[in-house]
């Protein structure tokens, strides 16, 4: 049987995308989180892959796994792809790597799986897909109510190009119960969400309600993309605007958010997101061409 090693950075978002890709192509895999020792040893390993040196004495001590084992090693995120292109390259292994890998050579990886938001350019070992890799799954927090429609509000927070601002958020939760009066209404808000934000939200009575900094170890993602008719979703996170978008037929409506710059990935994005079908993606076909 096919096995992986994933190497991790420690971010939920990009363990994520590594971890659908295995269960997308249906192969076991195992865990390896890695850190570099400091931003310095980081931005050396910019310069040693420039040169196709590969060494593993810029990271912090990691676990030894029998890396002879697995048959290719696949990653998400800068903290992560050097190491990847280490083991890959000193056990004779397919080398993935998961969005695009700005700052390194492209040519050492077997693929480069990148999302047309980032612009990749045409290279025979880059994939485009046109949304972030996600593998959901209904984890019970919530069920179909029958003949009960149902809304979730999906709310992120500031980051390097938008700001949430307290009353464009009271105005659209506003609308959006004036407007869905009949409607189950779900909500969770997010590692970003600011503590104002999130007393905001507990002032409206919700079916259910998912305060991040409360329970951080929760996500009724999933079960909001089962039972859920329509979205509300900020603007401002690529993952959880792709993994709904990527794994339901239901409306979409983005909350825009005030923005400090303009023609982002995240506005890039939004964009292809509107002009999108309200169709789910075919993953596995998009993935065939990759052969573990």
């Amino acid at each position: 049987m096919k096995r992986i090693l994933i190497i991790s950075d420690g971010k939920a978002g990009h363990l994520n995308q590594s971890i659908a890709f295995c269960k997308i192509k249906e192969v076991s895999y195992d865990i390896l989180e890695v850190k570099f020792k400091s931003k310095f040893h980081k931005a050396l390993s910019y310069l040693f892959d420039r040169f196709d040196y590969f060494t593993d004495i810029l990271f912090d001590e990691y676990k030894r796994y029998y890396f002879d084992f697995y048959d290719a090693i696949i990653s998400a995120g800068s903290g992560t792809y050097y190491f990847n292109k280490y083991i890959a390259q000193k056990y004779d292994k397919k080398s993935i790597a998961l969005m695009l890998p700005k700052s390194y050579k492209f040519k050492n990886f077997y693929y480069i799986i990148a999302q047309e938001h980032d612009n990749p350019i045409r290279l025979d070992n880059i994939l485009i897909i046109p949304l972030n890799l996600s593998f959901p799954r209904q984890k019970g927090y919530i069920k179909k109510v029958e003949d009960k429609k149902s809304l979730a509000i999906i709310i992120g927070g500031d980051n390097d190009v938008f700001t949430m601002e307290h009353e464009l958020i009271k105005d659209e939760l506003d609308d959006i119960f004036e407007k869905y009066p009949d409607y189950l209404k779900y909500i969770t808000t997010s590692r970003r969400t600011t503590p104002e934000i999130e007393s905001l939200v507990d002032e409206y009575e919700f079916d259910y309600k998912l305060i991040y900094s409360r329970e951080p170890n929760i996500n009724p993602i999933g079960d909001f993309i089962a039972v859920c008719d329509e979205f509300f979703i900020s603007a401002d996170s690529t993952s959880m605007l792709s993994e709904v978008r990527a794994n339901t037929n239901a409306k979409i409506n983005i909350i825009d958010l005030d923005s400090k710059k303009e023609n982002t990935k995240f506005h890039r994005l939004v964009n292809i997101i509107e002009d999108m079908d309200d169709e789910k993606i075919n993953f596995a076909k998009l993935l065939r061409k990759v052969k573990i």
